[in-house]
């Protein structure tokens, strides 16, 4: 079940779990489309490819909450 992590790794954009606009590689990476688009939709972690984060809505987000811990460094990847 995928994290649904809450911020942009890169800049600290909020990205709630029952919007769209997240992009993700397949370590869970989470990036906003601003990010993604500037680093060519490419996971500067592990040099994935960054994919659109599916919504997590309604019931399935009540019984599976978001995560609730951030990942923004700080530092302009």
């Amino acid at each position: 079940m995928l994290e649904m992590r809450p911020d942009c790794e890169r800049c600290g954009t909020d990205l709630p779990a029952d919007q769209g606009g997240a992009f993700i590689c397949s370590f869970e990476c989470t990036f906003c489309a601003d990010c993604a688009d500037t680093l060519d939709e490419l996971c500067p972690n592990c040099g994935g490819e960054l994919l659109d984060r599916p919504a997590r809505v309604g019931d399935a987000l009540r019984r599976h909450p978001a995560a609730t811990q951030r990942r923004f460094s700080g530092n302009d990847n």
